[in-house]
C-alpha cells in the first residue's frame, strides 16, 4: 500500500514544473525520499541553490497539487550548494565554492547596482555571499554598501579581512585608497591588483563570490578568464541597441574562454511615472529577451527604471537591504534564484572528491 501511495505522489510531482529548474522535481532529482506513516506522507526535497524565500511558495503550490490525496502531506525542504566546474587549467579556491562574474560590456547600464543587489538577494535566500569590486579605476561598491576605512589584516595568516556589510563579505580597491585618488595604473598593475584582491583576502566559506567587473573586455576580463576560477557569468544590459551591441561582445568573450553564461538581466526595461503612473519603455522593449533567445541563454529578469533603486544605492543601502519587502527586492530575489538555479544545472567540480596520490621511494 505504501509503495502505491509513493508512486501516486511521484506521478503527481512529475506534473509540477519548477519555475527555476524548468523541469519537474522528479526528473531534476530534487525529490530524495518519501516516507509513509499511516495517513501521513513526508517528502524530502533538496535543491542545489538557496531557496529560503521560495519555500512557502513551493509548499503552497504542492499543497494544491496534492489536494486530491486523502492524506496529510509534510515537507522537509532543504538546499545544498556545491562547487561547480571552472575553466580548464585553473584551480578552484578552497574558501569559495562558486565565482559568478557580472559583466555588461558597456558602462552606465546599472551593472554595479545589479551586482550588489544580486549578492544581497542570494544572501537573503540563505547563501553565504561575498562581493568583489573589480572596477579598479572606478570602484563604487564601498559607496553602495556604506562601508569605509581601510580593511584590517590577519597578522597570523597575512591576509586582508573583507569588510562586512548587511551580512555579505566585501572587498574593493575603493577601500584601499582615498576617494579622490585617481588610479593611474597600467594593465599589469591592474591585473595583479585583481588577483591579490581574490587570493590575498581571507574570504570565509563563501557559497558565491559575485565579481562586479568593469565595462568592456580588457585586461581585467582577460585576467579573470585566464587565472581566476569562474563558475558562470551574468550579462547586464538595457533594452536599447547600443547597449545590446556591447553586451553581446561580453557574452561572446565568456563563450570563447568557456565560462558558461547563466543568463541576461535587462535593466531599465520600463519607466513608471511616480506622479501619474504612466509606463513607457523609454529605452526600447524586449532587447534583453531577444539577446537571450539569440544566444540560447535564460532571461533572468527585467528591472524597471526606478529612482528608488538609485537613491538606495547612493545612500549606502541597496534596495534588497533597505526595502526587503518591496516589489523591487522581490524581483532581485527572483533573479538571484534563477541565477543560482542555472548554475546548479552546470557541471560540478569533483576535484575535492579525489585523494592526493603521493609516490614515495622506500
Amino acid at each position: 500500500m505504501s509503495k502505491l501511495i509513493s508512486e501516486e505522489i511521484k506521478d503527481l510531482l512529475s506534473q509540477y514544473q519548477d519555475p527555476y529548474l524548468s523541469s519537474d522535481l522528479v526528473t531534476a532529482k530534487v525529490l530524495r525520499d518519501i516516507k509513509i506513516e499511516e495517513n501521513k506522507a513526508t517528502l524530502d526535497l533538496s535543491f542545489g541553490f538557496p531557496i529560503d524565500g521560495y519555500k512557502p511558495i513551493l509548499e503552497a503550490e504542492l499543497n494544491t497539487l496534492f489536494a486530491k490525496l486523502d492524506m496529510d502531506i509534510a515537507y522537509n525542504i532543504s538546499f545544498n550548494i556545491t562547487s561547480h566546474a571552472v575553466q580548464q587549467n585553473v584551480k578552484p579556491l578552497a574558501s569559495i565554492k562558486n565565482i559568478i562574474a557580472v559583466a555588461s560590456g558597456k558602462g552606465g547600464v546599472g551593472k554595479s547596482t545589479t551586482s550588489v543587489n544580486l549578492a544581497l538577494a542570494l544572501q537573503a535566500e540563505g547563501a553565504n555571499v561575498g562581493i568583489l569590486d573589480a572596477d579598479i579605476y572606478g570602484p563604487s561598491q564601498p559607496l553602495m554598501l556604506g562601508v569605509e576605512g581601510k580593511p584590517d589584516v590577519d597578522d597570523e595568516k597575512k591576509k586582508i579581512l573583507p569588510k562586512i556589510a548587511y551580512g555579505i563579505q566585501a572587498m574593493s580597491m575603493g577601500l584601499m585608497v582615498d576617494d579622490e585618488q585617481p588610479m593611474i595604473w597600467r594593465g599589469p598593475m591592474v591585473t595583479q591588483a585583481l588577483e591579490q584582491m581574490i587570493r590575498d583576502v581571507l574570504w570565509q566559506d563563501l557559497d558565491y563570490l559575485i565579481i562586479d567587473l568593469p565595462p568592456g573586455t580588457g585586461d581585467v576580463q582577460l585576467t579573470l578568464s585566464q587565472k581566476i576560477p569562474v563558475s558562470g557569468a551574468v550579462i547586464v544590459t538595457t533594452p536599447q541597441d547600443i547597449a545590446l551591441l556591447d553586451a553581446r561582445k561580453a557574452l561572446k568573450m565568456f563563450e570563447k574562454v568557456r565560462v558558461p553564461v547563466l543568463g541576461v538581466v535587462e535593466n531599465m526595461s520600463i519607466h513608471i511615472c511616480s506622479n501619474c503612473g504612466h509606463s513607457e519603455a523609454i529605452f526600447g522593449a524586449d532587447g534583453g529577451q531577444k539577446m537571450a533567445d539569440d544566444y540560447d541563454v535564460k532571461l533572468l529578469g527585467q528591472l524597471p527604471l526606478d529612482k528608488g533603486i538609485r537613491e538606495n544605492a547612493d545612500s549606502g543601502k541597496p534596495t534588497v537591504a533597505a526595502s526587503p519587502d518591496s516589489d523591487i527586492a522581490a524581483m532581485y530575489r527572483d533573479i538571484a534564484r534563477k541565477t543560482a538555479a542555472q548554475l546548479s544545472l552546470k557541471s560540478k567540480d569533483y576535484s575535492s572528491a579525489f585523494p592526493n596520490i603521493v609516490i614515495e621511494n622506500n
